[in-house]
C-alpha cells in the first residue's frame, strides 16, 4: 500500500512484474533460513546478518524491483501471536482461519501447525506471497494464499482472524480496526499481536498474554520487546 517515490517510472516504461518462479529464486538467494527467536519450531527464509537483503539500502531494492522486504522478518508481534496460537490450539483447531497482512506467514504456519481447518494468508505484496508459500513448502503445511487488498470485505463464515503487527501506519491501522470490529461483529474472534506500535488503539482491546520477545536492534529500539496479544471485541 506505499505509494510510488515520486520519481518512479512511468507504468508504460515500468520493468515488467517478476513472475512467482523469479520471486522464490530472489528470496532463496539473498535470504536463509532462520528460526524466530519466540517460534523456534518454525524456521522461516529471513534476512539475517549473514545475507545481502540484511544491509540493502531503498536504492538496491528499487534497482532488484523489490518494494520493501517487510516479509523478511519475524516481526515481534507476529511472533507473540504465533506462540500464542501454537500454545493454545484450541483457538483454531478444526476453524476457517484468515491471517490478514501475513508477512512471511509465520502466523498462518502457525494457525496451520495449531490443527486450524484451513488457513487463508493474505497480502499485497507479490514477494511477500513467495514468501509464504516457500515458507508452508518448507514446513509441509496446506495454506490458502491470497494476493489482494481485502479490507472492509465481509467474511461470511469466518471463525479466526489473525494479525501480526499491523499499527504502524495510521490509515491502515485505523481501516484495518474498523473492518476488524464489523468482523468481531459478525462472530469473527479476531486476534492482534502488537508490541506497542504507535497506531495501536489505546482502548478498546482486550489483553490476552504479553510475551517478551527477544528482538534485534538493527530492527527495533531495544533487544526484548514486550509483545501483547490482543482480542478485538465487536464496536
Amino acid at each position: 500500500m506505499t505509494p510510488p517515490p515520486d520519481d518512479a517510472a512511468p507504468a508504460d516504461t515500468a520493468p515488467p512484474a517478476r513472475s512467482l518462479a523469479e520471486r522464490l529464486d530472489f528470496i532463496r538467494s539473498h535470504t536463509t533460513l532462520a528460526a524466530p527467536p519466540l517460534v523456534p519450531e518454525l524456521p522461516l527464509w529471513q534476512a539475517t546478518e549473514i545475507t545481502p537483503l540484511w544491509q540493502a539500502t531503498e536504492g538496491w531494492l528499487a534497482g532488484h524491483q523489490v518494494p520493501p522486504p517487510f516479509w523478511a522478518f519475524a516481526w515481534a508481534g507476529g511472533q507473540a501471536l504465533a506462540r500464542h496460537v501454537l500454545d493454545h490450539p484450541a483457538l483454531v483447531a478444526g476453524r476457517r482461519v484468515l491471517d490478514f497482512a501475513s508477512g512471511s506467514g509465520l502466523v498462518a504456519l502457525a494457525a496451520a501447525r495449531a490443527g486450524a481447518a484451513s488457513v487463508q494468508a493474505v497480502e499485497i505484496d507479490p514477494f511477500a506471497e513467495a514468501a509464504i508459500r516457500l515458507n508452508a513448502a518448507q514446513h509441509g503445511l496446506a495454506l490458502e494464499v491470497t494476493l489482494a487488498d481485502i479490507i472492509g470485505r465481509p467474511q461470511p463464515g469466518l471463525a479466526v482472524l489473525l494479525a501480526g503487527d499491523i499499527c504502524y501506519e495510521r490509515p491502515f491501522a485505523e481501516a484495518a480496526l474498523a473492518w476488524f470490529r464489523d468482523l468481531a461483529a459478525a462472530g469473527t474472534l479476531v486476534l492482534m499481536g502488537d508490541p506497542g506500535r504507535t497506531y495501536l488503539p489505546r482502548s478498546g482491546l482486550l489483553a490476552r498474554a504479553t510475551y517478551a520477545v527477544p528482538t534485534t536492534r538493527e530492527l527495533e529500539d531495544r533487544e526484548v520487546r514486550d509483545t501483547t496479544v490482543w482480542e478485538v471485541p465487536p464496536p
